[in-house]
């Protein structure tokens, strides 16, 4: 690991009730890069982010953030009240005023234009994830942690948002944390995908479905591949209890496959 890098965890332990969560993980994200953090239900994905965002403190271990650094958060659900009138703009307003100039831009930037004045209850799943990320970049953020942002997106919403935020990345620099439970699907565009089952058990860099004509018809991916679905290789167990077993962690690629599993050489 080199001294650049925006956010780092070194031998981080976190205990929670006299549970151990995490043991032992040590990661850093950089300048720029999009890294993918990967693990079923209950294998300390949240506990992580906490503990990376300075929300939970590490019982071992330490985190280090680069000073000044600037975060934007989107969480991966937030309630609205249907009852209470909320538009888009106001919502980009709290809790900090924004100018209608940076609020239009984001909006802009986000690929919503004209839904400054539409109620928050009334956007669609895409819509509303789209509007928290614009929110995010408000700050012009140095590092975006996403936190299961496409749940309940269906596959081609899933591509259009990690679109997006390849774009993002692409025009701003900014690094992306994102985080997933989906242990067969992958942004094209991540530089790194880690596995965490309470330690990581192995990391990657997934290659780029381009090939296969299935992949064009659902998503249309033209040269670039804006989604890569790969069969995950496990040399672990994933307990129910969220207890791996530790195996050395190592670099490897992945075997692709489409949605109903098949692969493509």
């Amino acid at each position: 690991m080199t001294d650049d890098a925006l956010i780092r965890a070194d031998h981080l332990t976190v205990t929670l009730d006299a549970h151990p969560v995490l043991s032992d993980v040590t990661l850093a994200i950089r300048p720029g890069e999009i890294v993918t953090i990967l693990g079923p239900n209950g294998s300390g994905k949240s506990t992580l982010l906490r503990a990376l965002l300075g929300i939970l403190p590490a019982t071992r271990g330490r985190v280090t953030r680069r000073a000044g650094l600037g975060i934007g958060y989107v969480p991966q659900r937030l309630a609205i009240d249907r009852t209470l009138p909320m538009t888009v703009r106001r919502f980009l307003s709290l809790p900090a005023r924004v100018a209608d100039a940076a609020a239009a831009a984001a909006l802009a930037r986000v690929g919503l234009p004209d839904v400054a004045q539409r109620q928050m209850a009334d956007l669609s799943g895409g819509q509303f994830q789209r509007v928290l990320l614009a929110r995010a970049l408000l700050s012009q953020p140095q590092l975006l942690v996403l936190d299961e942002p496409t749940q309940g997106l269906d596959q081609p919403g899933e591509a259009a948002f990690y679109r997006l935020i390849e774009e993002v990345r692409r025009e701003t620099g900014v690094a992306v944390l994102m985080v997933s439970h989906d242990l067969h699907v992958v942004m094209a565009a991540s530089d790194r995908v880690i596995c965490l089952n309470g330690h990581i058990c192995c990391e990657g860099t997934p290659r780029v479905v381009s090939t296969a004509p299935e992949y064009r018809a659902l998503f249309g991916l033209g040269t670039q591949g804006a989604l890569a679905l790969y069969q995950h290789v496990h040399d672990h167990s994933h307990d129910a209890g969220g207890q791996g077993h530790a195996h050395p962690r190592h670099a490897h690629d992945h075997d692709h496959a489409d949605s109903h599993g098949h692969h493509h050489a």
